[in-house]
C-alpha cells in the first residue's frame, strides 16, 4: 500500500535526480586518481542523500559494508545517523582522516553483527570486489531488522569502468586487460581480475533478488542518471553496459524472524565507539 509518506519519497527523489546532479558527478570522477578527496566527499554527500530518499535517517543505525575511507561516515553521521563502517583492513579508514571509532574489521561475507540489529544496511561499490557476491547481499539481510532497508550499489563488469583502472579493456577479456595493464605501467592493478575484481552483472543481482523471500524489490535505478534515464535498468543487455553504476534498494520483509543470533560487534568485542 503506497503511503502519503512513500508519494513524498518519491517526488523528493525525482527532484534530486537531475540532469545538473549527473554532470557535477561525472565531472567529479574525471579526477577521481588526482583528487580523490573531491570526488568521494561529493559521492558520500549525494549517497547519503539517495538513501535518505528512501528511509529516515535520523536515529537510525547505518552499517557500511565496505566502508574503506571515511568519507561516508562523515556524510551518514552527519544526517544524525549511527554509523559503523565494516572493511577487512581497517587502517583504510585513515585514508579520509577519520579516526577508527566505530569501525568494525571483518568480511563482507561473515558479517560479525547480531542478525536483525542493522536499521540500514549500505554498501557502495563493494560487490564487485567480492568473490561470491550473493553470500555478502545474503548477509546483508540477515543483519539488517526486519522492516529495515538494504541499499546497495556496484560497477557493472559490462559498465564503461567495469574493468576500473583496466577499463576500457576489460571489454577484450579481464585476464588482457591485466596484462596490458602490467606492460604499461610496470606494476599490476589494484583491481586484479579474479583476484580483487569480480564480473558481476545486473542480470545476477536481480535474479539474486527475486529469488530471495525474505526481502522485497523497492527500487532499481542506475546510479548516477537522472530519474527519466532509470527506463535502461528494465531492458536486458543494454543496461549492463549504460547503467555505469546499478542500485538496488530492499526492504526486509516484516514477517521473517532472526533465526540464529550471532557475535555482535556493534554491542560488544573488538569495535572502539
Amino acid at each position: 500500500m503506497t503511503t502519503a509518506d512513500d508519494r513524498k519519497r518519491r517526488a523528493a527523489r525525482r527532484r534530486f535526480a537531475t540532469l545538473r546532479r549527473s554532470v557535477t558527478l561525472f565531472r567529479a570522477f574525471l579526477v577521481e586518481q588526482t583528487d580523490p578527496d573531491h570526488f568521494y566527499g561529493l559521492l558520500a554527500t549525494d549517497s547519503v542523500r539517495q538513501v535518505h530518499g528512501y528511509t529516515e535517517l535520523s536515529g537510525r543505525t547505518v552499517l557500511d559494508v565496505g566502508g574503506g575511507p571515511g568519507y561516508f561516515a562523515a556524510a551518514f553521521r552527519a544526517a544524525g545517523a549511527r554509523y559503523v563502517g565494516l572493511d577487512p583492513d581497517v587502517g583504510d579508514f585513515s585514508a579520509a582522516g577519520e579516526s577508527v571509532a566505530g569501525m568494525l574489521r571483518g568480511s563482507g561475507t561473515a558479517l560479525p553483527v547480531r542478525t536483525g540489529s542493522v536499521d540500514v544496511t549500505f554498501s557502495s561499490n563493494v560487490v564487485e570486489h567480492v568473490a561470491e557476491p550473493p553470500r555478502m547481499l545474503d548477509e546483508m539481510v540477515r543483519v539488517t531488522r526486519p522492516g529495515g532497508l538494504i541499499f546497495v550499489s556496484y560497477t557493472p563488469w559490462f559498465s564503461p569502468w567495469g574493468g576500473h583502472e583496466t577499463a576500457p579493456w576489460h571489454y577484450l577479456g579481464g585476464d588482457r586487460a591485466r596484462r596490458r595493464y602490467e606492460r604499461r605501467t610496470g606494476r599490476p592493478p589494484k583491481n586484479r581480475f579474479r583476484e580483487t575484481l569480480f564480473p558481476v552483472s545486473i542480470a545476477d543481482t536481480l535474479r539474486w533478488a527475486r529469488s530471495n523471500d525474505q526481502i522485497d524489490m523497492v527500487d532499481a535505478l542506475p546510479r548516477y542518471h537522472p530519474w527519466w534515464a532509470r527506463w535502461v535498468i528494465r531492458v536486458p543487455w543494454l543496461r549492463e553496459v549504460v547503467a555505469w553504476n546499478f542500485v538496488l534498494v530492499l526492504r526486509r520483509r516484516a514477517g521473517h524472524q532472526p533465526d540464529t543470533m550471532q557475535k555482535s560487534e556493534l554491542t560488544g568485542g573488538r569495535v572502539a565507539m
